[in-house]
């Protein structure tokens, strides 16, 4: 929690593959922005994006209490959007204690560790071999 201009500010970090979104959750109507641009405009107007962003709000209930100022880099959208969530998980953990047992059941605090598998020496990429052949 910080506090900056008068305001309450609560912040969280979250990863996905090499994505990287430092969230700052703010009182406000529930306005999304993402490295200076409107979430949708940012997000590409992507239903599947937006909501996985909104989504630990919505399952809290505080969906038009805060606006999400968002600061990504790395990655692609998916990653990005996914970052997100995880950082208003982790923001609304330090808003309210309270709010961790329903975010960790739903799956929201927890770092999806998956991430792209290193290149092997003799192979075309991390598993794809060139093609066989007897003679």
């Amino acid at each position: 929690m910080q506090a900056t201009e008068g305001r309450v500010v609560y912040l969280g970090t979250g990863r996905r593959k090499s994505a990287v979104a430092r969230v700052r959750l703010v009182p406000g109507e529930g306005q999304i922005t993402v490295n200076g641009k409107p979430g949708d405009l940012y997000l590409q107007f992507n239903p599947e994006y937006l909501s996985a962003a909104k989504a630990p709000l919505e399952t809290l209930g505080l969906e038009g209490e805060y606006d999400i100022l968002v600061n990504a880099h790395g990655g692609g959208l998916t990653g990005q959007a996914d970052a997100i969530r995880l950082g208003v998980a982790r923001a609304l953990c330090q808003l309210d204690p309270e709010n961790r047992k329903p975010l960790k059941t739903e799956g929201y605090l927890t770092r999806d560790p998956r991430a792209k598998e290193r290149k092997k020496y003799g192979l075309r990429k991390a598993r794809k071999a060139p093609q066989f052949s007897k003679r």
